[in-house]
């Protein structure tokens, strides 16, 4: 269906497609948490770019992603959906993963190629490594990149090391060659294994080839950084021989990178024209401590749906379009950015399928704002597991359930479930109306035959 539909689209579209219509970059890290920016409140890592960005745009203070862990939360960002919806709900992809996010899925991508954009996925992708599952099925005219997570091998997942230690750090000539990563160009594999100390510069070198090759059409690019997962790599030049800054080394070369990336965009006189979102894919791994971030004051990290494992820092850049030095606390999530950017974009998506997410377009902008009321978490796993709703968050823990206020309590310290039983019973009943659903709508994601 998908595959018939981008062609009509595109076909319909192409008279409208012109320099006049905004760019887009995404910046995905993997793994940041919510105070790993200094404008979120780092009180050690230092992130001059970014925070400009945050200067000259707007800050999201209430921005979740679907998912404590890589691929489900990949899956929602491009789609619009809960990943249960896609199938792309339970945990993650590995080398041996027989299955992937369905190239008849329509995603952000397959929307602006409909409108004539230029399209790339740069860095890593974790929603399949077979062909049929990669970048260019999913409306992506290149892909460079990482196809899983950097702690994978390849083909098969064998010999893998601890790799958040500190010795990997103190020795990363000799570590990087320890995980057969493969780094693939479109469909094949061009360097195994990758040399990870360079991958955050080289995919910015391809992004910055990218804009500078399509200065003169509408673009779309999704920069989907590998670090600062685990194992963590920098280049000699951004390296920090104390392993107690590992994790700091690497926010700081990210952000470095990233702040190139803008410097090209104003370079090329396409700031006013361009819409960049940096943020991040789940909350911070926090049992590998200095090779991981914090997600302070939130509770917990990766893999909870405490607010650590899927509130994330968000900063969104577009001077002109977005009120600069803002901040909107107003509830908003990966999910939302397929619809929000179309009507940026003043597109209009084909509305052939269910999606979850909202156009939230005037929260970005700063008008008055159009707030999302409610989200819904899944474990990592993909079982339903609580309810946002206004200020109440829900969780239904096996034990007791969880309820917090999270206007007045962002940490989730006070459980207020026994003083509000009745508000308890009213989010359980609407979390599982919900999830049914989704369920009773969700898709089927690609299979190996």
């Amino acid at each position: 269906m998908k595959k018939l539909l981008i062609p009509i689209l595109a076909v319909c579209a192409s008279l409208a497609a012109s320099a006049a219509k905004p760019n887009f970059i995404i910046i995905f890290t993997d793994d940041q948490g919510y105070q790993d920016l200094g404008c979120f409140g780092s009180p050690n890592i230092k992130t001059p770019n970014i925070d400009r960005m945050a200067k000259e745009g707007r800050k999201f203070t209430s921005f979740m992603v679907a998912s404590s862990v890589c691929s489900p939360s990949r899956a929602a960002l491009l789609t619009g959906s809960y990943p249960k919806r896609v199938g792309m709900h339970k945990h993650v992809l590995f080398p041996k993963s027989d299955y992937g996010l369905s190239p008849e899925e329509y995603t952000i991508a397959d929307h602006f190629k409909s409108l004539g954009y230029a399209t790339a996925a740069i860095g890593k992708w974790h929603l399949g490594h077979h062909p049929e599952t990669l970048p260019r099925q999913n409306g992506f005219d290149s892909y460079y990149g990482i196809p899983y997570s950097n702690d994978m091998n390849h083909p098969e997942n064998k010999g893998k090391v601890n790799p958040g230690v500190d010795e990997s750090w103190l020795n990363q000539d000799e570590w990087v060659k320890k995980w057969n990563t493969p780094l693939i160009e479109n469909e094949e594999i061009v360097e195994l294994p990758v040399n990870q100390r360079t991958i955050t510069r080289r995919y910015t070198d391809k992004a910055i080839a990218f804009v500078t090759k399509n200065k003169e059409k509408p673009f779309f690019l999704y920069l989907p950084h590998s670090m600062p997962h685990i194992p963590l790599f920098v280049p000699e030049d951004a390296y920090d021989p104390d392993p107690k800054n590992a994790y700091k080394a690497v926010i700081e070369h990210i952000d470095a990178e990233v702040g190139r990336l803008v410097d090209t965009v104003k370079e090329l006189g396409l700031s006013e024209n361009t819409y960049i979102i940096f943020t991040s894919d789940n909350g911070p791994w926090l049992y590998f401590k200095n090779h991981g971030g914090s997600a302070l004051p939130l509770r917990a990290g990766k893999f909870s749906t405490f607010e650590g494992g899927q509130r994330v820092p968000c900063v969104m850049w577009a001077p002109g379009r977005i009120p600069a030095g803002t901040t909107s606390d107003a509830l908003m999530s990966t999910i939302d950015l397929l619809p929000t950017l179309a009507a940026l974009s003043d597109s209009k998506l084909p509305g052939d399928r269910k999606i979850d997410g909202l156009d939230l377009s005037a929260t970005v902008t700063g008008e008055p704002e159009v707030k999302r009321d409610e989200f819904v978490y899944y474990t990592s796993n993909g079982v339903l597991d609580g309810i946002r709703q206004g200020d109440w968050k829900l969780l239904a823990k096996k034990k007791a359930p969880l309820l917090f206020n999270i206007a007045e309590d962002i940490s989730e310290s006070k459980n207020l479930a026994a003083a509000h039983p009745e508000k308890v019973s009213q989010l359980t009943a609407r979390m599982k109306e919900l999830d049914a659903e989704i369920t009773a709508n969700a898709r089927p994601v690609w299979r190996k035959k």
